[in-house]
């Protein structure tokens, strides 16, 4: 079993667990299955074949498994981002050669938007690094979500934590999916993050659904946890109230000049596994095949489909890190005879 240690030297201080202001897991809603931590476990035990069933016959039951949802992410403000996340390029506690950008023009988002609805996409997210967007920052987004929403995609923000009053504006302007990610379980935060309580990121989740916006959050694995930590975030997600419209499942990208980027590989079996207990326990969510897909291989995205992953973030990059190239995604996806969700004209 291993265990989280992120180098220091990146970050010139020590990570401490930041431990939640109350507990941690809401109620979920009524006649939506509780998932104790250890039941969720005992699906990451599961014998391979037999949790691929189980996942498969579940995926079956509330989706067609032929059908692959494609979404592209644009990071419309970079670098700079005061939070000391463990994985993130884009923090100022490390040196990754990420370079801190202005927030992009409402035309150059437009650009990206028609090329994205071009390449097939119907989801466009928009990410800055951000703790909290500030009013005048909020203004802007605003005006690009209304872009993206006249070009007929659905359309997502991710700007780090939102108050009651800036979730509301956000629907107001007509975003339809909010992503803030759990990142991992509670119990391993406070070692891969120390600017923000846990507490902090279940609050912003709480805002964007009391404002009648879709929640989109999952987590990142192969930071150094046990299967133990990938069951603790699973059972996070999936006792949410309800859980999450949309759970993007990440696979740690190592950049270097991070706290995590030597940590060992992990097994490509244990996150197809993550994948099928995600599609278990929250079935009628889209799971997405997120940051990592790079360096999977094919065998392994096309075991994940398998597993009950619909979704796809599509496109040459992810933020600031490298994506599966659109070329062999379309391959892939052809020789497996999937189709795709394309945007309404």
């Amino acid at each position: 079993m291993t265990t989280i240690t992120p180098a220091l030297a990146a970050t010139e201080q020590p990570l401490h667990f930041h431990a939640p202001r109350k507990a941690p897991a809401p109620p979920v809603d009524a006649g939506q299955q509780a998932w104790p931590v250890t039941e969720v476990q005992a699906l990451l035990d599961l014998p391979f074949p037999e949790l691929m069933h189980r996942a498969q016959t579940v995926h079956r039951e509330h989706h067609d498994p032929t059908h692959m949802e494609l979404a592209t992410l644009l990071s419309i403000k970079t670098g700079g981002c005061p939070e000391d996340c463990g994985y993130c390029p884009q923090s100022v506690h490390h040196e990754t050669g990420v370079e801190a950008t202005k927030m992009m023009t409402p035309d150059a988002v437009r650009e990206a938007v028609l090329g994205a609805k071009a390449a097939g996409a119907s989801r466009f997210c928009m990410g800055a690094a951000w703790r909290a967007p500030n009013d005048r920052d909020l203004e802007k987004v605003e005006e690009l979500v209304r872009v993206v929403k006249a070009e007929g995609l659905e359309a997502c923000c991710t700007l780090g934590m939102l108050s009651g009053d800036q979730a509301q504006r956000l629907k107001g302007a007509g975003l339809d999916y909010y992503n803030h990610n759990l990142d991992t379980a509670p119990e391993l935060y406070g070692s891969v993050i120390t600017t923000r309580d846990y507490q902090d990121r279940l609050d912003t989740l709480g805002h964007v659904r009391e404002a009648g916006i879709h929640v989109c959050s999952g987590g990142i694995v192969g930071m150094g946890e046990s299967r133990a930590g990938r069951a603790g975030l699973i059972a996070q997600l999936a006792n949410l109230a309800p859980y999450p419209e949309s759970v993007p499942i990440n696979h740690l990208v190592k950049v270097p000049g991070t706290p995590l980027a030597d940590e060992p590989d992990l097994d490509p079996l244990e996150f197809v596994r993550t994948v099928a207990v995600a599609r278990i326990t929250m079935p009628k969510a889209k799971v997405r095949l997120s940051a990592g897909r790079r360096q999977m291989g094919e065998s392994t995205q096309a075991l994940c489909f398998l597993a009950g992953a619909n979704s796809i973030f599509y496109g040459d990059k992810l933020l600031v890190t490298g994506n599966a190239d659109v070329e062999a995604d379309q391959q892939l996806l052809a020789r497996m005879g999937m189709q795709t969700t394309r945007a309404h004209a």
